[in-house]
């Protein structure tokens, strides 16, 4: 047994660390003696809130510091087969759009993973075969760039059938206003930090009070990293929710955790804790739980970048 420093996804805390059946098990009560402390912190396995399996080589996930993936636009008849070890896979299953919408015109969309959605009804069943396939959200597809956009009417009936399964929207938006207008009829969170247009402290302060934003901040450069940049920086400032998503499979991603994210995270001002709190680690107190070990290092010199995996050898006394 050992006393452990663990981060519970919010914050730090005092526990005890053994070997159950050869496996690491960690606990949130206390030591009540005096044993060896290890040398370093604990945390579960990170959260990777936008990713693409279907566009990737999922299985490399076995092998990283990911504890978690959310697939934001896939077939479902496929994702739900996928296995990637301990990692827990969430999926959307497929992007809902309207009829033309993006991106069921893009040659990277694999067969299935878009539903062009022409009214209620058809919203209607697709919910219904994404909620039965086992989604865990509803991905809607707000991108006036690149086609047409829900109308307000169908794009609420949306949240509110996806809410009857008591399943999140989240809104891919892009486009002068679709930010705000996807935040107001209802979804939960918006898949891409906004990057085609720069919000207004006002309206930030509304999506910090609404909506919270997965970063996804390494796959723009020039205006668009800029503009996503300073959003984000002043909604963190105003105590909006940020969520670690790399957009995995869009171009040559990392499968695992990718430093040029973390690196923008940075520059948009988050700390080591909202940094670590942005990765949403997975409950380290689950015993299927991936419990990452930072060597050497204190709360305050946790750097994700140099976690590993946590092995029996490292509770050798």
């Amino acid at each position: 047994m050992h006393a452990v420093t663990y981060f519970d996804g919010e914050a730090w805390r005092a526990g005890t660390a053994g070997l159950v059946d050869g496996r690491v098990r960690l606990s949130d009560l206390e030591p009540t003696a005096d044993p060896p402390r290890l040398d370093g912190v604990i945390s579960g396995g990170y959260t990777d809130h936008h990713v693409h399996l279907q566009l990737v080589d999922h299985m490399l996930l076995a092998g990283s510091t990911l504890g978690r993936v959310v697939d934001l636009g896939a077939n479902p008849e496929v994702v739900v087969r996928l296995g990637a070890g301990a990692v827990d896979i969430a999926f959307a299953g497929a992007f809902l759009t309207p009829v033309g919408g993006y991106p069921s015109d893009r040659e990277w969309a694999p067969a299935g993973s878009v539903r062009e959605i022409a009214d209620a009804d058809a919203a209607a069943v697709a919910i219904t075969e994404m909620a039965d396939a086992g989604a865990r959200r509803i991905k809607v597809a707000s991108n006036a760039h690149a086609g047409p956009v829900f109308d307000d009417a169908l794009f609420r009936t949306i949240v509110e059938l996806a809410a009857a399964r008591s399943l999140p929207v989240v809104a891919h938006t892009e486009g002068r206003g679709q930010a705000q207008r996807a935040a107001r009829l209802g979804a939960t969170q918006l898949a891409h930090a906004p990057f085609t247009e720069r919000l207004d402290d006002a309206e930030i302060a509304e999506q910090a009070a609404s909506v919270s934003w997965i970063s996804t901040l390494a796959i723009h450069s020039g205006a668009d990293l800029t503009i996503a940049l300073d959003n984000v920086r002043r909604f963190h400032a105003a105590g909006g929710i940020l969520r670690y998503g790399t957009d995995m499979g869009n171009g040559p991603t990392p499968v695992g955790l990718n430093a040029g994210e973390l690196a923008a995270l940075r520059d948009a001002g988050l700390d080591d804790t909202a940094l670590l709190q942005a990765l949403a680690p997975v409950d380290p107190l689950d015993p299927a739980s991936v419990l990452l070990f930072f060597p050497g290092a204190t709360p305050a010199t946790a750097d994700p970048l140099h976690a590993r995996p946590l092995t029996a050898d490292d509770l050798k006394v």
